[in-house]
């Protein structure tokens, strides 16, 4: 067909010329290169490449710039070497009283003003996330820090002294709690010194006046098994090398951590990293409330494992025998017992030892555990104490900052969850760590790639959909229903058998076929399944998987370390009538898997992510070898394409001007309009008690009158008499055993005396001036009955030149410093007994009740 072909040929010529004419304008726009790094929004780049954004990032990490915007995102690059001036008070001050903090270069410092006038505005919705999102390495670790001493530095410096004290004291504990908690569950990996191993969501409450009152931690997935193994050229825990560097020679010799000494768990210990400092741990755990005795038993506890880990198996000579302990290693049982308060014998049995309770009489059989038995129930028992460990930890950390729920109204989140791993070997927990990895990706796409794209269609603009990874099928592969990874493990360890690597490799590949994002490795011997995820495939390798899934933690364990009698190991292992019948009722027990406990924790901090409003810090590792001023494009520009940061750039630099000017003054004017709107409302709240101090004068006014003319009248009444008797006077010696009987009805049976720096007294009751003592004391200058049945006075002061002061019958006075005396003005008639005035509360003039 002719016509057909020459149709083609024109499309073609067309393309093609499109094709020059873009790059032309690439070329075009690269060729000032001395420009390129005063691009501060990447959604004013034109044309928007891959080329063009990656360039400008380059330009801008060579002068020091490490923060550029790029669409509803924020990217920031590691400089790998510390920059004061970057996240100095200063700096934060700056951002914060700054009229638009978009204005300034990009910064963290400003996504955080942001959602902080974001809650500040009262939009729907209030709350607000910072996703904090990278591969290992990337710097997701530090801009959470810096985030959590923003927020606490801006809601110290907006309240008043008294309440600073407050602030101040939850803003120390919270940030504390990053030193704790980084040594505890921060460890040294190939890709990071610093690397986050689990996950972590900081919920930072504020009340209605958004100040912070209180926060709140989530972790997830603590890489426990790091305790026990650790893979080449990494380190364990930061915590364990704390102790063995930073303890002294009196808790050396406590703790049994001779100096020099070799621990198999303490690998590669000759490293010394800014991270191994044990006193700012220290000086944490004590202000989050942990005293120095706790954490004595916290490090012996540690001490204990450490020896633990160095204790070695042998094989017996008679098979029907436990397994022997190597000669080099019976000191190390003998001092993991004694620091974690076991018998000997008692850790010897459980760790060689199985019970088996078979029959329907429930008779109970003990096995000797092979070498390699023996092994896992040691390594076992060193992850069940620590993860037991890092969660009272957080419970404690989480009592420390805590406030009742009515103290907050909103909050702001930041979450920090590790990055995207792909290593050499990789099995659950990379399969865990990565699929957090997607659900976050599917939040990004779905609430902004899809989302604002289906949004400006929906308001009629010419719109041209981009085209985005949507990484549905990879996520519909790990956890979708009925058959995904997650269900056929979850499975397997339901049936309670002897796993087979290669026959679950079949099984796989049989039930998940139909899914591209799965294959698998052919060249590689071991049973492997391949996941095609956003940001690149990962190998998994399937040996242990079904064990790591089901976390078995043999009964006789439990039982040995609820019998310890450490304190803290009886905090974490409680004894209770379900654990005692544990091993009665272990085959019984329902298996509730690790991913399934992950899935779980994660649906429900997506719905939290979901009902807020979210922004996002994009942490880009310039180089693998953390190196300062180093940027390799290749590594950028494969991290830039798996977190959508090109395509988000596209669809916000697509957007019309107009429409985006028109957004902008939106949004003006919504907050105006809430701003003229809380002013209003203010104002008539000061008007409308400005009038009722006015009726309230009036009535005081009028009742104070009658009364002194009612005193007048008695008085004299009294002198005419010539009568010797005394009447009571508030404040007067008794004279007269009973007072005259008009005066006998007229004293109610409470007062309420309350003091301000204006000058004005509010009371509940007539009082009468008796003298003055020239200081701020109320009671020098209105004088309540001191010595009476019905009330009980007692002085005090307060800096805060506020006070409240209320008699009660047969009480005590109480002071109080809060409100107006506007909000107690009451000129409502009462007919109480309890006065004679006909109203409750009257508002009196202090300088009118001077004795002249």
């Amino acid at each position: 067909h002719p016509l057909q072909e020459n149709g083609q040929k024109e499309d073609s010529i067309i393309q093609n010329d499109l094709s020059e004419s873009f790059e032309e304008e690439v070329r075009a726009f690269l060729s000032d290169e001395e420009k390129l790094h005063l691009f501060d929004d990447l959604t004013k780049v034109n044309p928007v490449t891959t080329t063009t954004v990656l360039k400008c990032l380059q330009a801008r990490y060579t002068v020091n710039l490490f923060y550029t915007n790029a669409g509803c995102s924020l990217v920031a690059l590691n400089p790998f070497q510390p920059i004061s001036c970057l996240y100095s008070p200063e700096l934060m001050r700056e951002y914060h009283v700054a009229l638009r903090p978009q204005d300034l270069k990009p910064h963290i410092f400003a996504v955080a003003e942001q959602t902080y006038r974001n809650v500040q505005s009262q939009l729907d919705p209030v709350n607000q996330s910072i996703i904090v999102s990278g591969e290992s390495g990337a710097g997701k670790t530090w801009t959470s820090r810096c985030l959590m001493k923003f927020y606490a530095s801006v809601a110290a410096s907006v309240i008043s002294p008294r309440g600073n004290e407050t602030v101040e004291r939850i803003e120390k504990r919270v940030l504390d709690s990053n030193p704790v908690m980084e040594a505890f569950g921060n460890a040294c990996t190939l890709r990071n010194n610093n690397s986050s191993r689990f996950g972590k969501y900081i919920q930072l409450r504020l009340d209605r006046f958004h100040h912070l009152s209180s926060a709140s931690i989530q972790t997830f997935l603590l890489e426990k098994t790091r305790v026990a193994y650790q893979a080449p050229n990494e380190r364990n825990f930061h915590i364990f090398y704390q102790i063995t560097k930073g303890a002294t020679a009196e808790e050396r010799l406590e703790w049994n951590l001779p100096e020099g000494a070799d621990y198999r768990w303490l690998p590669n210990s000759e490293r010394n990293l800014d991270e191994d400092c044990f006193e700012v741990t220290r000086d944490a755990m004590f202000h989050l409330g942990i005293d120095c005795s706790t954490q004595n038993n916290i490090f012996k506890v540690l001490s204990g494992l450490l020896h633990l880990g160095n204790v070695q198996f042998s094989n017996p000579v008679d098979e029907s025998q436990p397994c022997e302990l190597e000669d080099k290693t019976k000191d190390f049982v003998k001092t993991a017992g004694d620091l974690l308060k076991i018998p000997v014998e008692e850790l010897l049995e459980s760790l060689r030892i199985r019970t088996i309770t078979a029959g329907k009489q429930q008779q109970v059989f003990k096995k000797p555990c092979s070498r390699a038995e023996c092994e896992t129930r040691r390594d076992c028992l060193a992850k069940v104490i620590y993860a037991r460990l890092f969660e009272w930890l957080v419970l404690v950390i989480n009592e420390s900052i805590y406030a009742d729920p009515s103290a907050w109204t909103s909050f702001i989140g930041l979450l920090d969850v590790y990055g995207f791993e792909a290593f050499p070997e990789n099995n659950l927990e990379q399969l865990c760590i990565n699929y957090a990895n997607e659900k976050l990706q599917q939040h990004f796409v779905a609430h902004y790639l899809k989302a604002q794209q289906e949004e400006y269609a929906a308001e009629g603009l010419q719109w041209s959909f981009i085209n985005y990874q949507d990484n549905q099928n990879c996520l519909d592969l790990i956890e979708g229903n009925p058959l995904s990874i997650f269900s056929l493990l979850n499975e397997e360890c339901r049936l309670n058998r002897s796993s087979n690597t290669d026959l679950f490799q079949t099984r796989i590949e049989k039930a998940l076929s139909n899914n591209q994002c799965l294959s698998r490795n052919k060249f590689s011997k071991k049973p492997n399944f391949i996941i095609s995820h956003y940001a690149g495939k990962v190998c998994y390798q399937l040996a242990a998987m079904v064990e790591k899934n089901k976390d078995p933690i043999p009964p006789e364990l439990v039982h040995v370390l609820q019998n310890s009698k450490d304190p803290l190991l009886q905090k974490l292992f409680p004894m209770t009538e379900r654990n005692q019948n544990s091993i009665k009722t272990q085959n019984r027990a329902a298996v509730v898997t690790v991913v399934s406990k992950f899935k779980g924790s994660l649906e429900h901090l997506m719905q939290i992510l979901n009902s807020t409003t979210p922004h996002y810090i994009r942490c880009i590792k310039p180089n693998a070898d953390c190196k300062a001023m180093t940027f390799k494009r290749e590594e950028v520009l494969s991290q830039l394409q798996a977190c959508g940061i090109v395509e988000a750039i596209t669809i916000s630099a697509a957007v019309p001007s107009l429409l985006r000017c028109a957004q902008e003054l939106l949004t003006f004017f919504v907050l105006r309009f809430l701003l003229i709107k809380s002013s209003a409302i203010r104002s008539w709240l000061a008007k409308s008690r400005f009038q009722r101090m006015r009726r309230a004068a009036n009535v005081i006014k009028h009742g104070w009158r009658k009364w002194k003319a009612k005193m007048a009248a008695l008085a004299a009444a009294e002198l005419d008499e010539g009568d010797e008797k005394a009447f009571l006077v508030p404040g007067a010696p008794v004279i007269s055993a009973k007072p005259p009987c008009s005066l006998e009805t007229s004293w109610p049976l409470r007062a309420i005396i309350q003091f301000w720096p204006l000058g004005l007294v509010l009371a509940a009751a007539p009082v009468t001036v008796r003298g003055l003592r020239r200081d701020l004391s109320l009671l020098a200058s209105l004088r309540v009955r001191q010595r009476s049945d019905c009330c009980r006075v007692e002085s005090s002061s307060f800096s805060c030149g506020i006070t409240s002061i209320r008699a009660l019958p047969q009480g005590s006075i109480r002071f109080h410093c809060k409100k107006s005396p506007l909000h107690y003005a009451n000129v409502s008639p009462h007919t109480d007994a309890c006065s004679i005035t006909g109203f409750n509360q009257i508002l009196l003039d202090r300088k009118k009740l001077l004795p002249t």
